[in-house]
């Protein structure tokens, strides 16, 4: 059976669009989570969340960074050849969009393309799966699209993740922008977002 070719929305079209409202809700509203259509996945490598957003955000002209866990699945590269034809790329500064199925297999933030001055949406936009979007440790938001403050609890963030944010944060308007994923939904984190350690 080929693996590359199960999977994927079964309404496409739909589908599709939904979730990427969903992704631009996400943004839009820092921290609040929305849902996201969770599709079927070619292979457990993959989470469902990831296939959605992959599915959403690719095509043939958009190159993507899978982490080594993906990429060394010959199943997740024949879906993404199949369903969106979108080029693999194996450097992290090459890629408009960057697939992590956790923490542990993501580069340091720096290692993407952080944009430039000119053309700071030229930047990679990373969407890492995570366990939970809420139960880890608190964390206090701020920045365009959030009331006051707001605050979010994702479990399994990369190590030092406030320092590499803050370092992100004062490349604006350059640098990443991160989608985290989990449990049916996403959650959006804007380069211009302010995080800090919750008290």
């Amino acid at each position: 059976m080929d693996l590359g070719l199960d999977g994927g929305f079964a309404d496409p079209v739909l589908q599709s669009q939904t979730a990427f409202r969903a992704i631009m809700d996400a943004l839009a509203n820092p921290g609040a989570v929305q849902r996201l259509v969770a599709p079927g996945s070619p292979t457990s490598s993959i989470p469902p969340e990831l296939v959605s957003t992959l599915l959403t955000l690719s095509d043939h002209d958009t190159s993507i960074w899978l982490d080594d866990s993906l990429r060394a699945d010959s199943a997740v590269l024949q879906f993404v050849s199949f369903h969106t034809g979108a080029p693999v790329v194996r450097e992290p500064g090459r890629a408009a969009f960057a697939f992590a199925a956790g923490a542990e297999h993501l580069p340091r933030f720096d290692q993407f393309n952080l944009g430039t001055q000119e053309y700071p949406d030229r930047s990679t936009t990373i969407v890492l799966a995570v366990p939970a979007l809420t139960g880890g440790p608190d964390l206090i938001i701020r920045g365009p699209g959030i009331k006051d403050h707001g605050r979010i609890s994702p479990v399994g963030l990369p190590e030092d993740f406030i320092g590499q944010w803050s370092a992100n944060r004062e490349l604006f308007p350059r640098g990443i922008d991160l989608l985290l994923v989990a449990e049916g939904a996403v959650l959006g984190l804007p380069r211009s977002t302010r995080i800090a350690e919750g008290h």
